[in-house]
């Protein structure tokens, strides 16, 4: 620890500060531009100047500045440093006088204001007049994609940008080419850029210099309506902020979550809410003579009505989607059961999760924020860029920060960091030996869902446990075995047991044999096995709804008060930002008046009653942002079954990132970058 003297207040810090955090800690207010806690220190922007007694005659850059350079006193005397001082003073209103040499007077078009660090701090430590008469700099515009959208003579060259695609999104596709005036941020050759976390340089940017570009020229912050809620592209459950104005989302923004995606998130959660206006389900609909009819709800409840009475209790099951939330399964479950049925499923076809062997063995146990705790990783079947976008920059910072071994059975991809490649199969997980004597303390082992859609996926996953507690994975202090969902409903449905009962059918089995199927969204099964009737409850008009013989409109995810599990078991509370377009009801209200015309009336009439239900029923759902571990022992249970694998290699069920399910689809902007994905990887082939 280091004593310090900051404003004639004494402190004490570790000696491994810098100046910058010290003053901080200590209650002074440090102006920054290229500083940034989760990167590296540039010390380029020198708006962060204190003055140090003791030290040169000069200002020092505080960011770059280490507690333990500062020098004492003549008596051993604690270092002095001033950050209100005169000096201090005009030497920000110089480096403020400079950055606005060049900038141009775009404040009252730039999307940027209003939330402008220039502005703020232009105001806070600056000067009312410029000394400078010269003609101003400019520089021409960049194209580097259709997300980010650049005005360059705007750039005061703080560099975060830069540094966060090399440090955290791993792909060096930003850089700084010329020198002087002449200097310049840019992808090279002007290419877009192809990172899939590339939307976070604008929250970085201190200026208005890189922007959104499907937000461009929209509204103002000031318009906006602010709800802070959860994401569902996948399992990760990124913590966001959803900007609307009257109904409709104008915006996606991450809000700071250290445990889950500390401030990043992924641009598909970033840019689908264009997705969230187009091919929007606002009526209910009944197929007669082949087209589908719109209805009334009443008329279209009591097709359903008629349908459910003709068919056997045991032919009618029902399929949850990947973006469902809790409440919403819970309430298709108690339904269910009270018209005798047990068909209903959460999962995908010939999925092995069961939530008989315990929570231990579907989640992801070491939790999402202990993978900084980890010192070795198996990735056994996934690909963690394109299923787990947020997880996998966790993933990589722990590898640079650490040099961590990571080997991958699976798909060679390219996932933003070095790793041993094992094999493509199973075989090569048996063949795996471990890490020897002086392995590591705290292995990790992350089994992905290409590996649990097999025919063998059974013998897999004991085989995954079995070599996590080979490698020393599994302790009373330490659980290594995880499980990667991709799918933001499943978590939930696996700890809701929305999964059949004795007798009832899984998906694959309800596909194929039902007479009445209810999809909950489901739009990533096939469609063309289905062989009964379907009625089909969602937001948007994908294939679930192209296949359905009756359509009740559903709310999306931002448009209802949802419960979600991620794939860590964390519980989450999403909120609604905004209301369903049309006649859209929230899937749970629609089981409920389903009950009503059913004879079977559902015990509760509002979330309230139903939440209170939910409870008492699983106690764990009202523990909001906390994870419910699992037992170790399920998982020493898993790795004792046996069971035997085969040579087929393991597939990925994502195979393309921005178009993952029906909102993703609906979206232009999603489509626009699926596009220039295809494009990049045909020319990587070529």
């Amino acid at each position: 620890m280091a004593k310090l003297i900051i404003d004639d207040k004494e402190i004490e810090v570790p000696d491994t500060f810098t100046v910058l955090q010290a003053c901080e800690q200590a209650g002074a207010e440090i102006p920054r531009f290229c500083f940034h806690e989760r990167l590296s220190i540039a010390g380029n922007c020198r708006m962060c100047l204190v003055e140090v007694k003791g030290g040169p005659p000069k200002p020092q850059a505080s960011c770059a500045l280490g507690v333990r350079d500062l020098r004492p006193g003549p008596n051993g005397e604690p270092p002095v440093v001033s950050t209100k001082s005169p000096m201090v003073k005009k030497a920000r209103e110089g480096v403020m006088e400079f950055l606005l040499i060049n900038h141009p007077l775009d404040c009252p078009i730039c999307d940027q204001g209003g939330e402008c660090d220039l502005q703020d701090q232009a105001m806070a430590y600056g000067i009312d007049k410029n000394r400078y008469a010269e003609n101003k700099r400019a520089v021409e515009d960049k194209y580097i994609g259709p997300l980010v959208r650049t005005k360059m003579t705007r750039c005061i060259h703080c560099t975060r940008c830069v540094r966060f695609t090399t440090e955290v999104a791993g792909i060096s596709e930003l850089g700084l080419i010329g020198r002087g005036e002449d200097a310049e941020i840019t992808t090279y050759l002007e290419q877009a850029m192809t990172s899939e976390l590339q939307g976070n340089v604008i929250d970085l940017c201190p200026v208005g210099a890189l922007t959104s570009r499907p937000y461009q020229d929209t509204a103002r912050p000031w318009e906006l309506s602010k709800t802070e809620t959860i994401d569902v592209m996948d399992a990760v459950g990124s913590n966001i902020r959803v900007d609307t104005r009257s109904r409709e989302v104008m915006r996606i923004l991450p809000v700071p979550h250290e445990g889950v995606n500390e401030e990043w998130i992924s641009d598909k959660t970033r840019f689908i809410f264009d997705g969230l206006r187009t091919q929007r389900l606002d009526r209910p609909y009944v197929r007669k003579r082949g087209k589908l009819t719109p209805v009334s709800w009443t008329e279209a409840l009591g097709e359903v009505v008629k349908k459910v009475k003709s068919t056997d209790a045991k032919k009618i099951g029902a399929i949850a989607g990947d973006l469902a939330a809790v409440e919403d399964m819970y309430a298709a479950k108690k339904w269910l059961e009270s018209i005798g049925s047990q068909n209903m499923d959460c999962r995908e076809p010939g999925s092995v999760l069961r939530p008989a062997n315990g929570r231990a063995s579907y989640i992801f146990n070491s939790s999402i924020e202990g993978i900084e705790d980890a010192d070795a990783i198996l990735l056994i079947g996934a690909n963690p860029r394109i299923e787990a976008t947020v997880l996998n920059a966790r993933i990589r910072k722990r590898f640079t920060r650490a040099g961590i071994r990571i080997d991958v059975v699976g798909e060679p991809a390219h996932l933003n960091y070095p790793y041993n490649h094992l094999g493509n199969d199973p075989k090569a997980l048996e063949k795996f030996k471990g890490y020897g004597k002086n392995g590591p303390k705290n292995p990790i082992v992350i089994v992905g869902q290409a590996a649990l859609n097999r025919s063998d996926s059974e013998a897999i996953l004991a085989l995954a446990a079995k070599t996590a507690e080979k490698i020393g994975a599994l302790r009373d202090d330490w659980n290594g075995f995880n499980i990667l969902h991709t799918a933001a409903s499943r978590a939930g449905g696996l700890d809701l047991g929305f999964v059949p009962a004795k007798g009832g059918k899984d998906t694959a089995a309800m596909i194929k044999q039902m007479d009445l199927l209810f999809l909950l969204g489901a739009d990533e099964i096939p469609m063309h096995d289905i062989k009964g009737s379907v009625v089909y409850i969602g937001s948007h008009g994908d294939a679930g709804a192209h296949r359905a013989d009756i359509i009740l409109p559903a709310a999306a995810y931002t448009e209802k008060s949802g419960t979600w599990v991620n794939t860590e078991g964390r519980v989450q509370t999403g909120r609604r930002a905004n209301f369903p377009p049309g006649e859209a009801k929230e899937e749970w209200a629609i089981f409920r008046a389903l009950s009503a015309h059913t004879g079977t009336i559902l015990p509760f009439d509002n979330q309230q009653q139903l939440r209170k239900q939910l409870y008492q029923e699983f106690p764990h759902f009202a523990e909001v942002d906390t994870v419910a571990p699992g037992a170790i022992a399920d998982v020493k249970a898993l790795a004792k079954k046996a069971g035997r694998v085969n040579k087929a290699g393991f597939a990925s069920p994502v195979t393309n990132f921005w178009l993952t399910n029906p909102i993703a689809r609906a979206s232009k902007v999603m489509a626009e970058c699926s596009q220039l994905a295809l494009g990049n990887h045909k020319v990587a082939a070529e």
